[in-house]
């Protein structure tokens, strides 16, 4: 390699880019939970494409059946036209996912992006209530094209597009007051009261955990009860299930411990299980009204996608072993986060999450931010979330080994202490 492939790339890539300023080196190649730059140097992945690689990176029977697939010339893409590895992918997510929870749904493919299937979720909510509003939440985060930031919540977000965003109306999220005070009750009685200046909704888009909002949990009840008011007021519940999908948070769908039936279901991120791009709105059959071609995109027929995640679900979702497993490491991550604000009580850190995603949250704004770049420096990448990136996220492949797992925490420790020092925050004494 003779060139400088990062200065080829600060010299011809927009200045939008982001994750590279967060981690500025090269990397090159990857395999399970770690990641290898172009100096040799090795990453313990935390972050995992932000819960793309969920199976890990270059899964090696994942990456058998898709070389054998396109070493076999087998049809590549084909925009909605039948193939044998589409009918193959809707048989296994029917047989595997859909059947064994009793649930019953058409699978639309809107485009390869998670904000693809956001947008095709809204339209068709709105096609069949035949009304333009859509309920979303604060802090939420749904994409980055116009109808998906319309219900997304990050003000920086929403600036860049540039225009008003409109047709839909913000709610508060379960204990966006504080626990004390249950939002359900309120949204209801917007919803009901003729004086609210409320439009009534064609659907509800929520996220049973906000990941990229802080990792704001919603709690059960508070979800059951919102689809109850969905119900009540004849609204539509949609569930975005991108990244809190395919095992994140524990279940297949996040959603499944609430007892929820959504009416829409949008899944992503990790549903091709190598990281091709993929994504497929759920939409129960009595909504499925489209007109042919009414909804459509150039690439919602991406083949090897298919295959890797027929796959991927004949891995791992044949029972709830793998459940258990990703039990037990959430279990394993959560409990040392709690020890971990309970060892730093000057870091004010509070600990959430479901599953593998957990999370915390700092009262210092600027620690997670600096944690994130000391463990850069300690070879772990992790990222933030929240709207002012004061919330640390764990995101490590569902696959993790314990004792690499183990490791991370290590550094995500040994990250914290450095960064409170480099931040002037004075340990408190009898600190441990």
């Amino acid at each position: 390699m003779t060139m400088d492939p990062m200065a080829s790339i600060e010299r011809h890539e927009s200045s939008v880019r982001s994750y590279v300023r967060n981690f500025p080196t090269v990397f090159e190649k990857a395999q399970g939970s770690w990641m290898q730059d172009i100096k040799g140097d090795r990453y313990l992945d935390f972050f995992a494409g932000a819960s793309v690689l969920n199976y890990g990176h270059n899964h090696p029977e994942l990456k058998k059946v898709l070389i054998e697939y396109l070493t076999g010339d087998n049809i590549t893409h084909s925009l909605d036209m039948a193939s044998v590895a589409r009918a193959e992918f809707l048989d296994t997510f029917y047989r595997l996912i859909l059947k064994p929870r009793n649930m019953e749904y058409q699978v639309q493919f809107p485009g390869p992006t998670g904000t693809n299937a956001v947008e095709a979720a809204l339209k068709i909510a709105r096609k069949v209530k035949g009304r333009e509003k859509i309920m979303s939440f604060t802090s939420a985060f749904h994409g980055m094209t116009l109808g998906s930031l319309s219900v997304t919540g990050n003000a920086f977000k929403r600036q860049g597009a540039g225009l008003p965003l409109t047709h839909s109306d913000s709610m508060p999220y379960c204990n966006y007051f504080g626990p004390e005070h249950n939002t359900i009750d309120y949204i209801d009685q917007m919803l009901g009261d003729s004086g609210s200046g409320m439009d009534k909704p064609a659907a509800a888009i929520v996220e049973t955990v906000q990941a990229e909002g802080g990792v704001n949990v919603a709690d059960w009840d508070w979800l059951q009860g919102l689809q109850e008011i969905c119900r009540r007021h004849d609204m539509l519940l949609i569930v975005d299930d991108i990244q809190t999908g395919n095992g994140r948070c524990g279940s297949f769908f996040s959603f499944e411990p609430a007892g929820l039936s959504p009416d829409i279901v949008t899944v992503s991120k990790s549903l091709s299980g190598y990281g091709l791009p993929f994504a497929i709105t759920l939409v129960k059959p009595e909504y499925d009204i489209w007109e042919p071609g009414e909804h459509n995109g150039t690439f919602r027929g991406h083949n090897p996608a298919f295959v890797t995640a027929a796959k991927a679900l004949e891995l791992y979702w044949q029972d709830d072993a793998f459940e258990q497993v990703i039990a037990r490491r959430g279990e394993m991550m959560r409990s040392f986060l709690e020890r971990l604000c309970s060892k730093y009580p000057e870091a004010e850190g509070t600990a959430r999450g479901r599953g593998m995603m957990q999370a915390v949250e700092f009262g210092n704004q600027e620690l997670a931010s600096q944690i994130s770049h000391v463990a850069f420096r300690n070879k772990l990448i992790i990222e933030t979330a929240g709207p002012d990136d004061e919330v640390l996220k764990l995101l490590p492949p569902l696959t993790t080994e314990d004792a690499d797992l183990q490791k991370g925490l290590d550094v995500i420790e040994k990250s914290l202490v450095t960064a409170m020092q480099e931040l002037g925050i004075t340990r408190k004494a009898g600190s441990q």
